[in-house]
Parts: structure tokens; sequence; C-alpha cells
């Protein structure tokens, strides 16, 4: 995972557009940073039940922060911080366009790591969402996350190593980044929503489940993986 994330963020800032290095440097360390926190302190025999938002809500109300809330308020602060150095315009489009980089950048982050639940799962995602972006002006901010996603992947087929959070936080906020450099307006809000509905819909849906039971989403998920 830590060395996932200080390569996917190294070769983002180098191969991104002049306007994008700081904020990718910015999205990358940091979801890198607190995604490890979590790791380590996530695994406490305390806070074995804060998963989830509804976990981490639970763990406020009686008081407690967990690993999982400090990781979504930093990510979430990277993201704005991210949009402020990206930004374009002035006015309300800009402000606009904060708000997509910000959701888009935070809820890919936490969408890539919802997916690190078996054994290249994550690492294939992250594979296909970057080769599918990789072209046009900001295409170098992911190429070399993809490069480095590739680089691990058999490894992580084989369960020789995990992403965990700290390395599917960084590559899923670098890869919202990119997303959130797309022209259009309408399709980055359209991107958000699905973005959103998905994680929305990791509350109460099973994504294991649903991918055993869909055809092609099941042989994809289960290629390169080790037999029983």
């Amino acid at each position: 995972g830590p060395v996932l994330a200080a390569a996917a963020t190294g070769s983002a800032v180098l191969g991104a557009p002049a306007g994008q290095r700081a904020a990718a440097a910015v999205v990358g360390a940091v979801a890198g940073a607190v995604g490890g926190y979590d790791d380590l302190a996530g695994a406490r025999p305390e806070q074995a039940r804060d998963k989830g938002l509804a976990g981490h809500l639970a763990a406020l109300r009686a008081g407690r922060v967990s690993a999982g809330a400090v990781k979504v308020a930093g990510i979430g602060a990277a993201a704005a911080v991210a949009a402020v150095l990206t930004r374009r315009g002035s006015g309300v489009s800009a402000v606009v366009d904060g708000v997509l980089t910000t959701g888009l950048v935070a809820g890919t982050a936490n969408l890539v790591n919802l997916l690190d639940l078996r054994p290249g799962r994550a690492a294939k995602a992250a594979v296909l969402l970057s080769a599918a972006t990789v072209g046009g002006p900001a295409g170098g901010l992911v190429a070399g996350p993809l490069g480095a996603s590739l680089a691990v992947l058999p490894a992580d087929l084989g369960e020789r190593v995990m992403l965990g959070d700290c390395g599917a936080n960084a590559v899923g906020a670098l890869l919202g980044l990119r997303l959130a450099a797309l022209p259009g307006r309408g399709s980055r809000a359209g991107l958000l929503g699905v973005v959103t509905a998905l994680t929305l819909a990791s509350e109460k849906i099973s994504f294991t489940r649903v991918i055993e039971s869909t055809p092609g989403l099941r042989e994809l998920d289960r290629l390169g993986r080790r037999t029983a």
C-alpha cells in the first residue's frame, strides 16, 4: 500500500499538467497518509464496528472519533484544497466546479477502497479507469498510476500483498482528480452522481454479492486470482 501510494503520487505529479501538479501531490500524499493511519488504527478491536458511513457517524454520536472518520475528514480536506488549486474562472461557475472536484476526488478515493475486498479487485478497477482516461491533455496525470497499479497487480492477485486503505485511497483520489479535469461540467456532474449512488448503495448492498451474481463482472473479478 505505501509503495503504491508513493509511486502513484510521484508519477502523477511528474506526468500532470503544470496546473494540476500541486493538487496531485496533495491528494495523493494526504489520501495515502490517512489511509495508512486507518489501516493501522482501524484494525484495533475497539474500532471493529466502526465500518461504513453509518459506523463512523455512530462512533461520533458516542463521543469517539474513529480512524475512518479521521480518514474521511483528511481526504475531504485534501479534495477541497485540490479544488482551490485547480479552480477555473470565478463566481458561481467556479463554486460549482469546486464542489464537483471535491466530490469526485473524495468519492472516487472512497469507492476504489470499497472495492479492495478481494485480491486484485481494486487494482483492476484502477487500471481500467486509468486506461479509459489516459488520453487528452490531462491524461498524463493517470499514466503513472496506471503503471503503478499494473506493477502491483500480480502480487495482489497472488495474495502476497494488499493495497489496503493507504494504496487504494491514494490511487482513487488521483483518479478522481483526473475525472475532475474532464472538460464538460455535465459529464463531471453525472460521474459524481454515479460515484455518490454507488457509495450510498454500498451501505446496504454487498458489492461482492452483486459481482458474483453478474456474468462478465464475475469472470473479470476472478481473472488471475488463485483458485481455492
